[in-house]
Formats: structure tokens, C-alpha cells, sequence
């Protein structure tokens, strides 16, 4: 059964659809993962801007075709995980579907805790049962929710944020793709363990 994952930023043109694809093609080859993307205020049928492009296409992810859509409560319910660029993402989303909130994380967020929990992720994907590379990466989501309270928060809370680089420099087009991009290798990877462990029990 497909593994969801929904991305989300306000406008659905620079941040979020890069993490959706940065994602998508970090996972293709792990399991069966869709991966999508949308805004709490979305600029919508809009591109993403030649600055996210280009870095983009600096991890050979091609942006052109991304079009904006607004976020609503179907893909809320839909997927099984959520990733929010920011804080404020990440509280629209749970206030309006508050069952959301045990899948739903800032994406940076979920890189830290990533770090912190993945020693005991063959142990909770053993625990859950899951024999398919999927329900491993929903035994992973399950254990970071879980442990999310146990790990010890950055010192600013911006740090759970990436910063939104639209309509601004190129250098914070820069710092916002260097904000995203690891924290969006470091979910790919714990999420690939998880689906690893599951499958080679």
C-alpha cells in the first residue's frame, strides 16, 4: 500500500514542491512512495521561480513542471506523513484536522529527531510487524512521533524552520536550499532505513 507524504509551505512554489521532489527521488527506489505538495496559501496554477529551479537542478531535480495548489483537509487526511517548511505550517495544518498531529512534523524538525531515534528504529519497526518497506516507513513516522518530546529542541526555534525565499535575494534562496536540502537527505534516510529494516525481517 503506497507510503503518502505531503509537503507543505504557504505558497507551494519554492519551498515545499523542492523538499516533495528532493524527497520523491530520494525514495523511488525504496519503495511505493508518493509524494506531493501544497500551500496554506497557495499561489495557485504558479511555478516555482528560476532562483529554486536552478538550485534545484544542482541535484539534478528538474522544477519546471510543478504548478501550486492549495492545501485542503483530503490531502491532510490522506497522507502518512506530513513535512511543513515552518511552525506555522505545521500548526494550520493540526488546527484544522487535529488527528493530523502524530504525522505531521516541521521538515527540519523531523531531520533532528531522525538523528536521535533512528538507533531504536529496528526495534520499533520489529515491534509493529511490518513485513512491507511501507508500513516500515509508518512504524518510523510512529516512533518519531512518539519520542519527538524526548529530543532535546535546537536553541532558537527558527532552527525548526526554513526560511521562505520568496520575493527575496538570491542569497536567501541559497540559505533557504541549505536549510532544506539536508534536512530533507536526513528524513530520506531514516525513512529508507525503516522501509530496510521491515523488508529484511
Amino acid at each position: 500500500m503506497t507510503f503518502s507524504i505531503l509537503s507543505v509551505c504557504t505558497g507551494n512554489i519554492c519551498r515545499s514542491p523542492v523538499a516533495e521532489l528532493l524527497l520523491a527521488h530520494a525514495l523511488s527506489p525504496v519503495a511505493d512512495v508518493q509524494v506531493e505538495s501544497a500551500g496554506t496559501g497557495a499561489l495557485v496554477g504558479s511555478g516555482v521561480p528560476e532562483q529554486a529551479q536552478r538550485l534545484a537542478a544542482s541535484r539534478s531535480i528538474d522544477a519546471s513542471m510543478h504548478r501550486a495548489r492549495q492545501i485542503d483537509n483530503s490531502l491532510i487526511r490522506g497522507a502518512d506523513l506530513i513535512v511543513a517548511m515552518a511552525r506555522e505550517h505545521r500548526r494550520l495544518i493540526v488546527e484544522s484536522l487535529p488527528a493530523a498531529m502524530r504525522r505531521t512534523f516541521t521538515l527540519r524538525e523531523l531531520a533532528r529527531i531522525a538523528e536521535a531515534v533512528e538507533p531504536r528504529l529496528p526495534q520499533a519497526v520489529a515491534e509493529s510487524g511490518a513485513t512491507s518497506a511501507e508500513d516500515g516507513m509508518r512504524a518510523g513516522v510512529a516512533l518519531a512521533a512518539a519520542l519527538r518530546g524526548t529530543v532535546e529542541p535546537p536553541s532558537s526555534p527558527e532552527d525548526f524552520d526554513v526560511v521562505d525565499p520568496y520575493r527575496r535575494s538570491d542569497e536567501t534562496y541559497e540559505r533557504s536550499f541549505l536549510e532544506l536540502a539536508p534536512a530533507a537527505d536526513r528524513v530520506a534516510s531514516y525513512l529508507e532505513a525503516a522501509a530496510r529494516y521491515a523488508t529484511s525481517r
